[in-house]
């Protein structure tokens, strides 16, 4: 039997019973495109925690061909800048959880890339998360 952290919080949807969650849930973001200007328009999280005024986002991507799309890096510098939010980029496959690097955006800088698995990854969540519990 498998045992879980008392966070754990699986996706409560069926495909299979109630159709596509992209579909039927998610919400369309491009219909806001014509509140903002140029080519700006909402991005989606992937996921976000607070832990005692410090968050953590992940941001998922299977692949980013070679370079982060350049606004979002620039959002990322910016949004990180005052070491509230640090945002943890993973490449790998969604569907399989299978990880291949991460890298982090902290304090306005993007780290080099860290050729990584899953549970390397999990060990550097875990990190963060004694940093946000216990800062010095």
């Amino acid at each position: 039997m498998v045992s879980y952290a008392k966070g754990y919080n699986p996706m409560r949807w069926d495909c299979e019973k109630q159709g596509c969650f992209n579909i039927k849930r998610r919400p369309k973001i491009e219909v806001f495109s014509e509140c903002f200007p140029g080519r700006i328009n909402f991005g989606d999280v992937d996921g976000i925690v607070e832990i005692n005024g410090s968050a953590l986002m992940l941001e998922w991507k299977t692949s980013i061909g070679g370079s982060l799309p350049k606004g979002q890096q620039i959002m990322y510098e910016r949004i990180t800048k005052n070491g509230m939010l640090t945002v943890v980029l993973i490449i790998g496959n969604a569907e399989t959880m299978l990880c291949e690097k991460y890298s982090l955006f902290f304090k306005g800088k993007q780290t080099d890339w860290i050729n990584a698995d899953l549970e390397k990854i999990k060990c550097r969540i875990k990190q963060w998360v004694q940093w946000a519990r216990f800062p010095k």
